[in-house]
């Protein structure tokens, strides 16, 4: 099945695109794991994240780490189906436009 070429200006941030391009290899990633293999800062993470969220591109869960004695959790994520396509599309897009 083939993907229908489609820009996505929410997708199209550096930022945002360089988080969907590690997330679209399909595994739930941990948060600092995300932070650190993109070299971005939490805060910058943490905002292009919920935009990301809210637009259903990828969903964040909370859970406790057994690993921890303190109320802190882990904090994962995980491209949506929604967000595949999304992203798909936008690379598609992107394909076709360097084709010229």
């Amino acid at each position: 099945m083939s993907t229908t070429p489609a820009f996505n200006e929410i997708v199209h941030s550096p930022v945002r695109l360089r988080i969907c391009g590690v997330l679209r290899r399909g595994a739930e990633l941990e948060f600092a794991v995300l932070r650190d293999t993109l070299g971005l800062s939490d805060a910058n993470l943490s905002k292009n994240l919920r935009v990301l969220s809210d637009a259903g591109f990828v969903t964040v869960r909370k859970e406790s780490s057994p690993d921890r004695s303190d109320a802190r959790r882990l904090t994962w994520v995980t491209l949506t189906p929604d967000g595949r396509r999304a992203v798909e599309a936008h690379l598609a897009a992107l394909a076709q436009i360097a084709a010229g």
